[in-house]
């Protein structure tokens, strides 16, 4: 049975990986630069306007959040990265922060949604992000956002940058998705419920 994104909460912020919930539901881990549009990306999915925090600053996110959805699964919003007023310290805290999630998270990780801007080529931050995802052994979505900001005409050449930089292959999923006009949101949750719908057969 599908789930109900509608259905979502917000559950705990972790901050250290004693906080991590390990109660054996899937997660959906979504990832991406602090001023990609996570949080709308994640609202869009989620029907509501507020429910992941959206600032006016980008590098909110400093710690892993997890949503519940539909009391089955979790959303997990990891820490942004690639902002550059935030400290070094801070900096290393999110690496270590989503170095233990990725380490101790795996086997729970469903799918990993890897979120980059359509407009400019993956920074060297999104390539580690999604070389994390790979190495973590769970399926992976690379959503294209921002969509509504470009003509048709330059859709197809953004897409074709962003399978290059991340060396994407034909089995890859990179999906154009606009959470401003909500484009792309049907086919994710299709393929979010699909994944966990994979992952509870193996369970």
């Amino acid at each position: 049975m599908s789930l109900n994104f509608q259905k979502a909460e917000f559950i705990r912020s972790a901050g250290t990986p004693e906080s991590f919930i390990r109660d054996g539901k899937p997660q959906f881990a979504f990832a991406g630069r602090s001023n990609v549009g996570k949080s709308s990306v994640i609202n869009r999915l989620l029907s509501r306007k507020n429910l992941a925090y959206v600032g006016a600053s980008p590098g909110k996110t400093t710690q892993v959040n997890y949503f519940g959805v539909d009391n089955r699964a979790y959303l997990v919003d990891l820490p942004g990265y690639g902002y550059a007023k935030v400290s070094r310290a801070e900096k290393e805290r999110w690496g270590r922060l989503m170095e233990s999630y990725f380490q101790e998270e795996a086997e729970r990780i469903t799918v990993g949604v890897l979120i980059v801007d359509i407009r400019h080529k993956p920074t060297a931050d999104d390539v580690t992000m999604h070389n994390w995802f790979r190495e973590s052994g769970c399926p992976e979505i690379v959503v294209a956002n921002k969509l509504d900001k470009l003509k048709k005409s330059q859709v197809e050449p953004a897409l074709a940058l962003i399978r290059e930089t991340l060396e994407l292959t034909d089995r890859d999923v990179l999906l154009p998705f606009s959470a401003e006009k909500g484009a792309g949101k049907e086919e994710l949750l299709r393929m979010l419920n699909t994944a966990c719908d994979e992952w509870n057969k193996t369970e």
